[in-house]
C-alpha cells in the first residue's frame, strides 16, 4: 500500500480546483499541435464527477452548433492548465445525465445564489 501511496502523493495537484455538479466551468486545456502548444477552452456544464484521488474525473456538457458535446476530464492531469467557475449551479443529483434528453430552457440549470 506505501507503493500505491507514494504513486499517488507524486501525481496528484497540491492545489485541484473546486468543481461541483451543476456548476458552469471554462476548462483550460493545453493542447500540443506538432511543435506548437496552445491553450484551448471548454466551458460548459459540469453533468458528473467519478472515482476519487488520482483518478478522479468529471464531466463537462455543452452545445455546440446544436450538437451535444461531451468531455471527461481528469482532475489531475497536467494538461489542464485551469479551471474556471463561471456560475454556481443548484442541483439535487449527483449525475445531471437528464440533460442529455432536453434542449433549450429546459436543459437549464438553476443558479445557486
Amino acid at each position: 500500500m506505501n507503493l500505491l501511496q507514494q504513486f499517488s502523493d507524486k501525481y496528484t495537484k497540491d492545489a485541484p480546483p473546486q468543481v461541483n455538479v451543476g456548476d458552469t466551468v471554462r476548462v483550460h486545456i493545453r493542447v500540443k499541435e506538432g511543435s506548437r502548444e496552445r491553450i484551448q477552452v471548454f466551458e460548459g456544464t459540469v453533468i458528473a464527477k467519478k472515482h476519487g484521488g488520482v483518478e478522479e474525473s468529471f464531466t463537462v456538457r455543452r452545445i455546440s452548433y446544436g450538437v451535444g458535446v461531451e468531455k471527461v476530464f481528469p482532475l489531475h492531469a497536467p494538461t489542464i492548465e485551469k479551471v474556471e467557475t463561471v456560475r454556481k449551479g443548484k442541483v439535487r443529483r449527483a449525475k445531471l445525465y437528464y440533460l442529455r434528453d432536453r434542449v433549450g430552457k429546459a436543459a437549464k440549470v438553476k443558479e445557486d445564489l
